[in-house]
């Protein structure tokens, strides 16, 4: 298949034409660059379904599925002003530890990777950037790394690393990064980070949406200072006012994540914000939309 995009915003207009007039227009103005690098990814997701003998339009079903979740609980974020689930014992009952839940959400996520403008975005500012803080590390370590898009760009463009390792609670998220990658370079570990020893340390971590998945994200990023070499940098994105199924922590707006980098220890090399939908930062603010922020990061002096 020559065009992914194409085929699967096709799939999802029979089913939910307006949806898909959405994607249509937040994607009309990305070019070539958006999909080299979102048919190669697709190519290996459908080739994870074939392995399993299940079709591209199983995820396109996943993906509807997880908006309908995801609308039902921006509804209950404008009414009650939080986040649904405020503990990870919630979460764990709720989302983790039910297969068929985990499912389709971490399905959905594998195509929302490039059909969500703002997803786009980080992963672009991640490989525009991240050659500049690996100029003579060795070893990468990715939290959380759901469906593996990033550790998997990082074998691609830091060819002078000898060590990737990836490290997820979730046995289904592991699954399915296992399946699409299908690279023995990686080592992939089914743990809490917090279970790491702290002489395990990397030149470079990266950490992507996260944070807002635990409840004291302060806590996780100075566990991350234990595993970041003197002169190491960390990737970190998170959202500010973004409900989903299985977040925990609301960040309000960007600066408070900044003061919170800051009190963790860490100070901002360079930073990205990128507002879900296409209006004006005021709008966004107004009406709680959704904010993606990334940064690279180093320990403070």
């Amino acid at each position: 298949m020559e065009n992914y995009i194409e085929y699967i915003i096709d799939s999802i207009e029979r089913k939910n034409p307006s949806h898909s007039k959405k994607l249509k227009e937040n994607l009309k103005d990305l070019g070539e660059e958006y999909f080299n690098l979102a048919n190669p990814f697709y190519e290996k997701y459908e080739e994870y379904l074939k392995s399993q003998q299940l079709t591209l339009d199983y995820g396109v079903d996943f993906y509807l599925k997880m908006i309908e979740a995801m609308l039902d609980e921006r509804l209950a974020f404008i009414q009650n002003g939080r986040y649904s689930n405020t503990s990870f014992e919630e979460v764990e009952k709720n989302v983790y530890a039910t297969p068929e839940v985990m499912s389709y959400h971490m399905h959905g996520l594998v195509l929302a990777q490039f059909l969500w403008f703002d997803q786009y975005e980080r992963i672009k500012f991640f490989i525009d950037n991240v050659y500049k803080y690996f100029l003579s590390g060795k070893n990468y370590l990715e939290i959380g790394g759901g469906h593996g898009l990033y550790i998997y760009k990082a074998v691609e463009i830091l060819p002078i690393a000898t060590k990737f390792d990836l490290v997820d609670i979730s046995e289904s998220s592991l699954k399915i990064a296992k399946g699409i990658l299908n690279n023995d370079k990686i080592n992939f570990y089914l743990k809490n980070i917090f279970d790491f020893a702290n002489d395990d340390v990397y030149d470079f971590i990266t950490i992507g949406e996260v944070l807002e998945h635990v409840e004291n994200p302060k806590e996780l990023l100075m566990k991350i200072g234990k595993h970041l070499a003197k002169d190491g940098v960390c990737y970190m994105t998170t959202p500010v006012n973004a409900p989903m199924i299985d977040h925990i922590y609301l960040f309000n707006n960007v600066q408070e994540i900044r003061n919170l980098i800051n009190e963790a220890g860490f100070e901002i090399i360079e930073e990205k914000t990128v507002i879900s939908e296409k209006i004006t930062p005021e709008k966004a603010a107004k009406f709680k939309v959704p904010v993606m922020y990334a940064a690279f990061i180093k320990k403070q002096d």
